[in-house]
């Protein structure tokens, strides 16, 4: 199967990233095109997802935009990397719960790059480094095409977590790599396009 790799070196809008990624979701659908693999960051952004819930909002000034995807309010801002893909299940095993540990075990293999030692955690979804959350998974699924990804967050500004319960969690449960290592970070796109090819084969 091919899957065409993009990745965005400026910051993509939220809305703009979801209407190219809906395209393309609509044409998988429709048997047309490739499957997609994106690196890219978002500017200051907070998403809603579908299980979240008002009382996460703790600046009420803050826009929240509404979307499709599982999982609760989060936020996205530059030094935080995305990954969204678009994959055809149909083409591939349909089995949601091993996509969710692909991608799981490319988050851990990314972070091992950086000798930061990641782990799943049974109860809440995403990957954590010494009980704190560094990676958010958040994916959809409409008629076996699955879309989404996760973010890990590299060098970003965690303050702006303040405003929020992210994913239901308390601020003090959030960290970076920069926050875990204080090194310089390289090779970021390069890292993530090789891991996730690797093992989205797998799923």
């Amino acid at each position: 199967m091919s899957i065409e790799v993009k990745i965005s070196n400026k910051p993509v809008s939220y809305k703009s990233a979801m209407r190219i990624l809906d395209e393309r979701v609509n044409d998988l659908k429709l048997k047309k095109g490739n499957e997609l693999l994106w690196i890219l960051e978002h500017p200051t952004t907070y998403t809603a997802g579908i299980r979240a819930n008002k009382k996460e909002i703790i600046d009420k000034k803050i826009k929240i935009i509404e979307t499709n995807r599982g999982g609760k309010i989060t936020l996205h801002n530059p030094g935080q990397k995305i990954v969204y893909f678009a994959l055809d299940l149909n083409k591939r095993k349909k089995d949601i719960r091993r996509l969710i540990e692909i991608i799981e075990k490319s988050i851990i293999e990314f972070l091992k790059v950086y000798q930061i030692k990641g782990k799943r955690d049974n109860k809440n979804i995403g990957i954590w480094v010494n009980n704190r959350k560094i990676a958010a998974i958040g994916i959809r699924i409409s008629k076996w095409v699955a879309y989404h990804g996760c973010s890990i967050n590299i060098n970003n500004n965690l303050s702006e977590y303040l405003k929020i319960l992210p994913c239901g969690l308390s601020n003090e449960q959030v960290t970076s790599i920069l926050d875990e290592k204080k090194i310089k970070i390289t090779n970021i796109n390069e890292n993530l396009k090789k891991i996730f090819l690797k093992n989205i084969k797998n799923v």
